[in-house]
């Protein structure tokens, strides 16, 4: 499922491919993505610091060992990993604060916004929408698929984060418009990591579509209005 150019992501670009906010955000050119985006508002601050508290501390160590550059980065891959299964567990444990999500025509207007990009900025893959925060996969290898010349992809490629403005942005403000609210809608920052095998990008797709099984909601995924699966 993941585009031919995804396997190997591109490298010789100017394009930003790693930086950071309050999360640590690598992303490469042409990979698949794992997003996690959260209503404004929908976790305590305080949680947040915590848990954030925690896997720096455990990257710090991980730093520190006297191990090759390839075991750190494996190992700080999976701490990213463990952070988003907690960072999950958080939101769906909330049962309080915005759930604006829930509306029918809320979820519409979110749904309308993701798949507007599919085969354009990337292969949409499967998403879940639950009442405070959306777990997306997508592939942005389709951008890079037809360009045979590495040095035009600075031109062309548009990255994760400005795609994920491109989603919230409009969601949001038509979103308010319905709810006949003002103010931040999206939580701005996202949590992303990329994926690195079929064998990931298969976990994680199984990951998205149980949400709502595993928060109790429904018995099968398929029974779930806010998720949505890519059939070839």
């Amino acid at each position: 499922m993941l585009q031919s150019k995804n396997a190997t992501p591109i490298k010789n670009t100017k394009l930003k491919t790693e930086y950071t906010q309050r999360l640590h955000h690598i992303q490469p050119v042409g990979a698949a993505f794992f997003v996690t985006f959260r209503l404004y508002g929908s976790l305590p601050k305080r949680d947040l610091h915590v848990l954030k508290d925690k896997y720096e501390q455990k990257i710090y160590q991980i730093k520190q060992q006297k191990i090759n550059t390839h075991q750190k980065n494996l190992q700080i891959f999976t701490l990213r990993k463990q952070y988003l299964v907690e960072y999950d567990s958080l939101l769906d444990g909330i049962k309080s604060g915005p759930m604006y999500l829930e509306e029918d025509h809320v979820k519409d207007i979110l749904k309308q916004q993701l798949h507007r990009f599919d085969n354009e900025l990337y292969t949409l893959i499967c998403y879940c929408i639950m009442s405070n925060h959306v777990h997306l996969l997508i592939d942005t290898g389709f951008q890079i698929s037809d360009i045979d010349d590495d040095s035009q992809i600075d031109m062309h490629y548009k990255p994760l984060d400005l795609i994920m403005k491109s989603i919230k942005g409009p969601s949001g403000w038509y979103s308010n418009k319905f709810l006949q609210r003002t103010g931040q809608f999206w939580e701005r920052e996202s949590y992303d990591i990329y994926i690195r095998n079929e064998k990931m990008l298969n976990n994680v797709i199984s990951y998205t579509l149980e949400n709502p099984v595993k928060a109790g909601i429904v018995e099968n995924w398929e029974d779930f209005p806010g998720n949505y699966l890519k059939v070839d």
